[in-house]
């Protein structure tokens, strides 16, 4: 295999993502959440601590749904249009990664907001 420059490596990780963006429905949902999010926090004046999380808790859903396409593409590959049970098996597991992620994102958006848009509720 041809040895490859450190540029050359970070334009195929650009280009990786670039394509989920363009192509990935449930990337494409993940991100714009992860945008309102981040506005939301912004607008909210989340601590620090609490920003870290909700950028923690974002990375891990993009980088589990990335990783979700990764395996769907190569068992695809692999299988083409046949049926195989064990196929079936790594693709749901790495759904499930990503569901886990995302309903641990919305506990820490949960825990990080609760309170803050309260306070704005009671004022108005």
């Amino acid at each position: 295999m041809k040895k490859i420059s450190l540029r050359q490596s970070f334009h195929y990780a650009f280009e990786g993502i670039v394509k989920a963006v363009k192509d990935e429905r449930n990337f494409k949902i993940h991100l714009c959440a992860a945008i309102i999010a981040l506005g939301l926090a912004t607008f909210l004046k989340a601590s620090q601590a609490e920003f870290m999380l909700l950028l923690i808790s974002i990375t891990m859903v993009l980088t589990a749904e990335l990783i979700n396409t990764a395996i769907e593409r190569a068992v695809d590959l692999y299988c083409g249009d046949k049926f195989n049970r064990l196929a079936k098996i790594a693709k749901d597991t790495a759904a499930g990664a990503v569901m886990l992620t995302a309903i641990n994102a919305l506990a820490v958006g949960y825990i990080v907001f609760f309170d803050k848009i309260a306070v704005l509720i009671d004022k108005v």
